[in-house]
């Protein structure tokens, strides 16, 4: 079958090319500017990515069915031609995946307003690490394991990220509805995503609706410590497994400390102990990620009804993560410089709160982007002057696509810069990305250290954390 790609250059479309591609179908796509890496990766895989969007082209290429991106809308010249001309079939990226990847497979669907990609490379990981050959579609770029998506055996589990936005355009259900979870893997519930939810509670809506799909042999894998997925109810139709720090859990967290040298923590199976963990990946978020991951994979591994511990744990030791999660990009006597994918206020206040306890005594200076399609709005705009208060300094800069909002419901990043000077941090902010990568340079660089600089976006920041990364090497 030819599979044509609408957006193949993103993480998540190029990876799912890439399934398709292994699973033995002729695979080609579209997209405005595909770059390294997924270019390379794309390349290597002997799949064509063609520049722009042209449906002369299409036409002339002929694909039995066209996989339309979550980016693609009305407007798009190809999108038109589809549906004009009917002449080609068409469907989402989830809905894709639900037919050619994810049918009869035991698949662990990993959802949660944070730490998607992080517990599904891990839960990936642990079960190579395990001698098992599990399929995976991650929505990232993982160190480990090695690739972001891999087809894997079918007789073992698929890991997938299960994304609670919505699938397509014209498909306006959560992606991970299509996901036909075996284990669904519920890390942690909050507001986000103000373009698709209402409120909380439409957020809940879509979760249970999840909940309701999990077979009675299956599982629901839930963060026991979180308000929010609790009021989901006890959901009878399936088991419930607990994950946490209280004891209110199943699988317990206990004894989680971090230093400059890592994070140690201990996790307990019902009372009884399980493992000792020591390993580099910073703050109690990513100890919350690994018991998740551990929890699902040993399930995975030993039965959805039975005990998680068959799972051996020691390779946790040698996970490097995700690149853009709490990633270091420039580490030096005077000046380390981090990028971080965190665009929630949540994300960024634990993020903050652990580079507090790995760099005791270092100035800490927060950057942050607002360009999520929640963070450019005042959905959250309190919440953001709490957890950036956690910085000695903040550099905010421009929101993004500002002029597709109204100013009464746009981010207003002098405000916040105000509210967090009243809060005696060190706020900045600039009318341009360039002109905010001005001002952090002067004001940090030359500059007596230690000092650790976070960048928090979604995105590429206009280019700044690379110039500003490549200006501290030359520095120190």
């Amino acid at each position: 079958m030819k599979i044509y790609f609408m957006g193949i250059g993103g993480t998540a479309m190029g990876n799912a090319a890439l399934l398709t591609r292994a699973a033995g179908h002729d695979v080609l796509g579209a997209d405005l500017g595909v770059y390294p890496p997924m270019s390379t990766v794309l390349a290597e895989a002997g799949i064509t990515a063609h520049e722009g969007y042209d449906p002369v082209r299409l036409a002339a290429l002929a694909p039995d069915l066209v996989v339309i991106g979550n980016a693609m809308s009305r407007g798009n010249p190809e999108v038109e031609w589809l549906l004009d001309e009917r002449a080609i079939a068409f469907t989402s990226l989830p809905a894709l995946l639900s037919d050619f990847v994810l049918r009869r497979r035991k698949n662990i669907v990993v959802c949660g307003t944070h730490g998607k990609t992080t517990t599904t490379s891990l839960a990936a990981f642990l079960l190579r690490a395990n001698e098992r050959d599990p399929g995976f579609l991650i929505g990232g770029v993982p160190q480990d394991p090695p690739v972001g998506a891999h087809l894997g055996a079918l007789a073992d589990p698929f890991v997938i990220e299960g994304d609670e936005y919505d699938s397509a355009f014209f498909d306006k259900r959560s992606k991970f509805i299509h996901y036909a979870p075996h284990i669904a893997v519920l890390n942690n519930l909050e507001f986000d995503h103000a373009d698709i939810f209402r409120d909380l509670a439409d957020v809940q809506r879509t979760f249970a609706h999840l909940t309701r799909i999990v077979p009675r042999s299956g599982c629901v894998v839930m963060n026991g410590d979180d308000e929010n997925l609790r009021a989901l109810g006890d959901l009878p139709w399936t088991r419930v497994v607990r994950v946490g720090m209280t004891e209110v859990n199943d699988l317990r967290i206990v004894g989680f400390t971090e230093a400059v040298e890592g994070a140690r923590f201990e996790l307990w199976w019902r009372g009884e102990k399980w493992t000792d963990v020591h390993w580099a990946l910073p703050g109690q978020f990513n100890a919350r990620n690994a018991a998740m991951a551990a929890c699902a994979a040993g399930l995975a591994l030993t039965g959805a009804q039975g005990d998680p511990r068959g799972l051996r744990l020691e390779a946790l030791a040698q996970f490097r993560g995700v690149k853009r999660r709490q990633e270091i990009l420039v580490r030096g006597p005077e000046v380390t410089v981090i990028e971080d994918f965190g665009h929630h206020p949540t994300a960024i206040a634990e993020t903050l709160r652990s580079l507090r306890a790995r760099y005791p005594g270092a100035t800490l200076t927060a950057v942050f982007e607002p360009r999520s399609n929640t963070a450019r709005t005042k959905a959250l705009q309190a919440d953001f002057v709490s957890a950036l208060a956690g910085a000695d300094e903040a550099y905010i800069g421009p929101v993004s696509r500002a002029d597709k909002l109204k100013p009464s419901e746009r981010f207003e990043a002098g405000v916040v810069m105000c509210d967090l000077q009243k809060a005696d941090v060190s706020a900045h902010t600039a009318e341009t990305n360039a002109q905010l990568l001005e001002k952090l340079l002067a004001q940090t660089l030359p500059a007596p250290g230690p000092r650790v600089v976070v960048f928090f976006t979604n995105g590429s920041f206009d280019g700044i954390i690379a110039r500003y990364a490549a200006a501290v090497r030359a520095a120190q």
